[in-house]
């Protein structure tokens, strides 16, 4: 037989029953209100995040103001003398590597004898009228040349001496400008040989004359080569490293740079842009700069030349690799200022937005009015 049960309990279990599922059906509520208003945001935060804030990036490489320049030996020989340091300040035509020049010099002089002989014997041949005139501006050009060495070799000593403290700073100052000067001469008295030669009118030479042309030219080929032998600054910049090594075997080859040069008075950047980027990249664009070597600071920099081609990419990138089909446009970048960067770092180039650019100036200018 069932028992009756109480009113009262059954309203007290029957009110217990609503509350417990009243309580389910708020949280629940609450649970899906939160689950929305968390789709939501992050719906808006996605919505945001495809405004694009740059119009590209790309990886570049520091390079000093014109590049680098690798500077190689002309001809083989064995490295005897080295005057560039790392860091020195040079000016163009300083010595900064020297090769074994004995055999040069002895070719020199057999040369230089050759030539006096012939010089001698063309004096028994006279020459009158415009021959005569030739002949002097020739002789002016070969005397002129002969000056141009002789003022090299003294520069070049002056110069070795000072390298190694032995010898006074203004003897270099002044063996430069007497070079300069002894060149100046040389450029005057062919251009004199270059007029008289193109008057009207003017004879063959003659057998004698043409002996000691070829021997002037002999020797004139012996100095060059002696030339050869020495390694110099090809203009006023920085040695950046030094390669080479007394005792080894220079290399007439690309891939064997004894010096490492650059003219570090300002710097730029060499970036790669990816093809699909290109056409968002332009001349006067203006580009901020990440170095990992710097990660609290930031430069900027402005496109100063875009290739016309593109190529394969020749920076190595961080992270996963880049598909071997990518292809590159290269974009030169000119630093403001003079940053605290290396030649060689890798960097990370972010390219502005038009629009973000002309605020800038327009906040700037504000500033300053």
């Amino acid at each position: 037989m069932l028992k009756k049960i109480d009113p009262a309990i059954s309203t007290i279990l029957a009110a217990a029953a609503v509350a417990l599922i009243g309580g389910f059906a708020v949280n629940a509520s609450t649970q899906s209100d939160t689950l929305l208003s968390s789709v939501a945001g992050s719906a808006r935060a996605d919505t945001t995040s495809l405004t694009p804030q740059w119009a590209a990036s790309a990886t570049a490489r520091v390079e000093p103001k014109d590049g680098e320049v690798r500077i190689a030996s002309e001809v083989g020989g064995k490295i005897v003398e080295i005057l560039a340091h790392t860091n020195d300040e040079v000016k163009a035509g300083d010595l900064l590597t020297r090769l074994d020049d004995a055999d040069y010099y002895n070719k020199i002089y057999a040369a230089a004898a050759e030539a006096s002989v012939r010089e001698r014997e063309r004096a028994d041949e006279p020459a009158t009228g415009p021959a005569l005139d030739r002949r002097n501006a020739d002789d002016a050009v070969a005397s002129a040349q002969r000056a141009v060495f002789q003022a090299h070799e003294t520069f070049d000593s002056a110069y070795r001496a000072w390298k190694t403290e032995k010898g006074p700073d203004d003897a270099v100052e002044q063996a430069r400008k007497d070079l300069a000067a002894k060149q100046d001469a040389l450029a005057a008295a062919k251009k004199k040989l270059a007029d008289v030669e193109a008057e009207p009118g003017m004879p063959l030479e003659q057998r004698l004359e043409s002996s000691l042309a070829l021997a002037r030219s002999d020797l004139r080929s012996a100095e060059l080569a002696l030339e050869r032998t020495r390694i110099r600054a090809p203009a006023e910049g920085t040695v950046l490293n030094v390669l080479a090594r007394v005792g080894e075997t220079a290399v007439p080859s690309p891939d064997s740079a004894l010096v490492v040069f650059g003219d570090m008075s300002s710097l730029r950047l060499r970036a790669e842009v990816e093809e699909r980027d290109a056409a968002k990249v332009h001349v006067g664009q203006r580009v901020v700069v990440k170095a990992d070597a710097f990660p609290d600071k930031t430069f900027e920099g402005t496109v100063t030349s875009i290739s016309q081609s593109l190529g394969a990419p020749r920076i190595a990138t961080r992270g996963p690799r880049r598909p071997n089909d990518v292809e590159v446009v290269e974009v030169m970048i000119s630093l403001d200022g003079r940053p605290p960067l290396f030649t060689g770092m890798r960097v990370d180039t972010f390219f502005k937005l038009d629009s973000q650019a002309s605020s800038e100036a327009m906040t700037t200018t504000a500033k300053a009015n």
